[in-house]
């Protein structure tokens, strides 16, 4: 029985039918019946329904597992103490592999998510299990790609002039399922999951151009709006953090690059990853043919 946290989340969505393609079975974990009801529709044998900031649902999630990938629920203000009780639970419960998703430069501190990242890969280097840690750049996400469809500009959040490295889910997941049927080979592994090119803003607004055929604008978010707007309902401490978390972003990706090498993603996967004009062209043909 392999356990997914956050499991309906960018990567479990997508994960989820290809663990179960190989005949795997699934434990997952969610926060709302909506997201239960999704995996359930996927086919997930065993659907938890609870707050992964209770132990008491931890120790459940854990009975009868063998492996484990854990998604934090990214800037979480309790990130690094679920974390930590995870790999203490699984620790507990005898699992044979502790898959953790962490942060491509888990090391740079400044960036507090990052950080969080680093003390939990800490703690279960140091926790005596069976692990392997992936470190995934930038997701290229669809939803990034709304408004470069539908208003003809794609939006960043910090300079438009620093380089990104990104990396495809749908390539990030193909690895997580590798690792999690074939523990043996990646145990105590630690892989940087990176996608080929390093891009400015201007630089992804240029490829989009080429692939729909006008041209698209970049425009910076202001980064406190965005998150009042978006995440306005949260009670006053977890919206502090989450003003904190994205600021730090913001800060450490307007004053450095943020690259990494693809070298690693493409022996894992035995192909080429996923460029990122491919992931715009599919993503554009997916939104046609929904409109």
């Amino acid at each position: 029985m392999i356990l997914i946290t956050s499991a309906n989340g960018n990567q479990g969505k997508r994960l989820v039918p290809k663990l179960l393609a190989t005949g795997a079975q699934i434990r997952a974990c969610v926060r709302t019946e909506v997201s239960a009801r999704q995996l359930c529709a996927l086919g997930a044998q065993q659907v938890l329904l609870g707050d992964l900031a209770d132990p008491a649902f931890i120790a459940q999630a854990m009975k009868g597992v063998t492996s484990v990938y854990h998604i934090g629920p990214t800037l979480h203000q309790d990130e690094r103490a679920m974390g930590f009780a995870m790999i203490d639970a699984a620790k507990a419960e005898g699992v044979s592999h502790f898959v953790f998703s962490s942060v491509l430069h888990a090391i740079a501190s400044d960036l507090i998510q990052h950080e969080i990242k680093r003390d939990i890969e800490e703690h279960l280097l140091c926790s005596g299990l069976e692990y392997t840690i992936l470190q995934p750049a930038n997701y290229m996400l669809p939803s990034r790609m709304k408004a470069v469809f539908e208003e003809g500009v794609f939006r960043l959040a910090w300079s438009l002039d620093r380089r990104q490295s990104m990396v495809d889910l749908d390539d990030v997941t193909d690895v997580v399922a590798q690792v999690l049927t074939d523990h043996e080979r990646h145990s105590a592994a630690t892989y940087e999951l990176v996608g080929p090119g390093r891009f400015t803003a201007h630089e992804i607004a240029a490829v989009a151009s080429q692939v729909v055929g006008r041209q698209i604008e970049v425009e910076r978010l202001d980064v406190e709006a965005f998150v009042r707007q978006r995440f306005g309902n949260l009670d006053p401490q977890a919206l502090q953090h989450m003003l904190r978390m994205n600021l730090a972003i913001a800060a450490h990706y307007s004053n450095h690059d943020f690259v990494g090498s693809p070298n690693v993603l493409s022996f894992l996967l035995g192909r080429p990853a996923t460029t990122f004009e491919a992931f715009v062209r599919r993503e554009h043909a997916a939104f046609k043919q929904g409109n």
